[in-house]
């Protein structure tokens, strides 16, 4: 049936306290201390200066979307400024949009909102796109849109509390162009919510969590799912599963290196 993310949280909340788990809300880790030798007591250490300590750690924080920083991003999220193609797509269907960002995610956006929208204008900060030609390929061969590079975004415009366009510069030409639409998808990358994890265990160059198939990190009994780490397809149901994974992993570490 048809849900929502917050829903979703929310219904997965409530199933979690039917168990006997103890849920600490509004608790930020701050550091991650690895056990002396294999099958010790990890140690997470919370900003409000508590300790944890545990012989196994799924970490799940997750990822955020990287921002442009610019004037109107804020102020239009959710009223037209987006930051996934997939789930508000369709809130577009026959508008003119544009994709901030001519990495494989901006260029994959593109693509997948022109079957959707009316008009996706692409605008990318460098003076070439960035994705693998195959891609490129593609999106050049599509009539409803437009390729921008060389184009720095400087601000959302927008009336009535809704977008109705951007204002970028032309960085080769200096020259600053408004291009009116309704929607824009920003599409520059995530940033993994790692930045305390950082000495303490393997971290792409991204910052995300490198894990195996097991969900298993560089730190014995430590395990890892969802956004954070570097398993592809940032989805919700993705992260869902990841999730069920680690936990049977952590389970089968604690059967496998019982406590002396």
């Amino acid at each position: 049936p048809y849900t929502e993310g917050p829903k979703l949280v929310a219904a997965m909340e409530q199933h979690v306290k039917e168990y006997d788990v103890d849920i600490m809300n509004l608790q930020r880790a701050d550091k991650l201390i690895p056990a002396a030798q294999k099958g010790g007591l990890h140690e997470v250490r919370l900003a409000n200066g508590a300790a944890l300590k545990a012989r196994t750690v799924v970490l799940s924080t997750g990822a955020r979307w990287r921002q442009m920083g610019v004037p109107g991003e804020e102020e239009y999220r959710n009223k037209g400024v987006a930051y996934c193609p997939h789930c508000d797509g369709p809130l577009f269907k026959g508008k003119r949009v544009a994709v901030i960002g001519g990495g494989n995610s901006g260029v994959e956006a593109a693509i997948d909102l022109a079957g959707i929208v009316g008009h996706v204008t692409l605008i990318e900060f460098g003076d070439q796109m960035r994705a693998d030609e195959v891609l490129q390929k593609k999106l050049r061969s599509l009539k409803n849109v437009e390729i921008i590079t060389s184009g720095q975004t400087t601000e959302i415009t927008g009336e009535g509390g809704k977008v109705n366009g951007l204002n970028y510069t032309d960085r080769n030409s200096g020259e600053s162009h408004h291009v009116a639409l309704e929607g824009v998808f920003v599409q520059i990358g995530l940033v993994p919510n790692t930045e305390w994890l950082k000495g303490s265990i393997e971290l792409s160059q991204y910052g995300e969590i490198i894990v195996n198939d097991r969900n298993e990190t560089s730190i014995p009994g430590v395990f890892a799912a969802g956004d954070a780490t570097t398993v592809p397809y940032k989805q919700i149901v993705i992260s869902m599963g990841e999730g069920s994974k680690a936990a049977l992993s952590a389970f089968d570490y604690l059967i496998r290196n019982s406590a002396e």
